[in-house]
């Protein structure tokens, strides 16, 4: 499953996602948004889990938390 991941904090790496992430469950893929001209983050993400169940645990246990001083939100990507 496919997860959209906004309002990240500008300085969050893509690394620091994935360790977030992984203690959800599996991660396939990690992909941070980044500005083509400053090659700063856009503030959002893309999480790609292979396994439905632990992708829903991680909606449910990630929405909404603070991460950086930020309320993150987490849901299925529309694709």
């Amino acid at each position: 499953m496919k997860l959209l991941v906004r309002n990240l904090a500008r300085a969050t790496t893509e690394h620091e996602l994935r360790v977030l992430f992984s203690a959800q469950g599996a991660v396939a893929e990690c992909t941070l948004v980044l500005d083509q001209e400053t090659g700063t983050s856009k503030g959002f993400a893309f999480v790609e889990m292979p396994n439905e169940d632990e992708a829903k645990a991680a909606i449910a246990n990630l929405n909404s938390a603070t991460i950086a001083k930020q309320k993150i939100r987490v849901k299925r990507a529309e694709s």
